[in-house]
C-alpha cells in the first residue's frame, strides 16, 4: 500500500512543493496496480460520467453513448494534466475558480438535458420526422469533451488521490501524476462503455414504440438535468 493512501496531509504537503517538475520515471508497479484496483473500484459505481453516458445513449442511441465516452475521458485529460503541473490543486483550492468551473460543467449539462427534453419526439416517426438533424459525430464528441473538461468532481478527484500515489522522494512527479491519470481515464473509458452499450441495447427495445422512445428520451434529458443541478450544489470539498 503506497505511503500516502489516505494521508491528506503529507500528500498535500508535498504536492505543494516549489521543485521544479520533471519527466522520465514510471510510478512504482505496487503503486499502479494498487491505484488502478482503486479506481476500478471507484468507477464501477455509478456516478457522474456514468449517468451522464446512461442519459446520452438513451437520448440519442449507443453511437452517440460511445462517442461521449470518448469525448468525456479526452476531456478529463485536461483537468489531470492541469493536476500534474500544479494547477489544478489552485483550482480546487480557490473557491472562485472551482465556482466559475463548476457552474460552466453544470449549466452545460442541464442544457444538454434540455435540448434531449425538447427534442424526445424528433425522428420517431410521424411530422416530427425530420425537424431535428442529430448531432454529427464530431459534435457529440467535443460536446463530451466539455462534460468531462469541466466537471468539478474529476479535478477534485485527481487533486486528493494521485498525489498518495507517488514517491515524491523518486522526483518526476508530473510523470507519475500523468501515468497514473492515464490509467484511471483507460479504465473509467472500458466500464462507461459498457454502461453505453447496455442503454444504447435497453433503448432499441423502446425504439419499437414511438411513446416509448419519447418517453426514454426523455427521461435520458431528465437526468442529465438533474446531474448537472447536482453538480451545481458541489463543494470544493466533495
Amino acid at each position: 500500500m503506497p505511503k500516502y493512501w489516505f494521508n491528506p496531509s503529507i500528500a498535500h504537503q508535498n504536492f505543494c512543493r516549489s521543485d521544479p517538475l520533471e519527466f522520465g520515471i514510471m510510478p512504482s508497479w505496487e503503486s499502479l496496480l494498487t491505484f488502478s484496483v482503486a479506481s476500478l473500484i471507484l468507477i464501477a459505481i455509478p456516478g457522474p460520467s456514468v449517468l451522464f453516458v446512461i442519459g446520452r445513449s438513451l437520448a440519442r442511441g449507443r453511437r452517440s453513448g460511445l462517442l461521449s465516452v470518448l469525448g468525456n475521458e479526452l476531456g478529463s485529460l485536461l483537468p489531470m494534466t492541469a493536476v500534474a503541473f500544479g494547477v489544478g490543486s489552485i483550482v480546487a483550492q480557490s473557491i472562485l475558480l472551482f465556482t466559475i468551473v463548476k457552474i460552466v460543467g453544470a449549466s452545460y449539462l442541464i442544457y444538454l438535458g434540455i435540448q434531449a427534453i425538447r427534442h424526445r419526439r424528433d425522428h420517431s416517426g410521424g411530422t416530427n420526422a425530420t425537424e431535428q438533424r442529430p448531432p454529427s459525430g464530431w459534435v457529440t464528441l467535443r460536446q463530451g469533451f466539455i462534460v468531462g473538461a469541466t466537471n468539478p468532481k474529476t479535478i477534485v478527484f485527481f487533486v486528493a488521490a494521485l498525489p498518495q500515489f507517488v514517491d515524491f522522494h523518486a522526483g518526476n512527479v508530473a510523470t507519475q501524476m500523468m501515468v497514473l491519470g492515464l490509467a484511471f481515464t483507460v479504465i473509467a473509458f472500458v466500464c462507461d462503455s459498457i454502461w453505453a452499450v447496455l442503454a444504447g441495447a435497453a433503448r432499441e427495445w423502446f425504439a419499437s414504440s414511438d411513446k416509448r422512445l419519447e418517453s426514454v428520451r426523455a427521461a435520458g434529458g431528465v437526468m442529465m438535468v438533474g446531474l448537472g443541478g447536482s453538480l451545481a450544489l458541489t463543494g470544493n470539498q466533495a
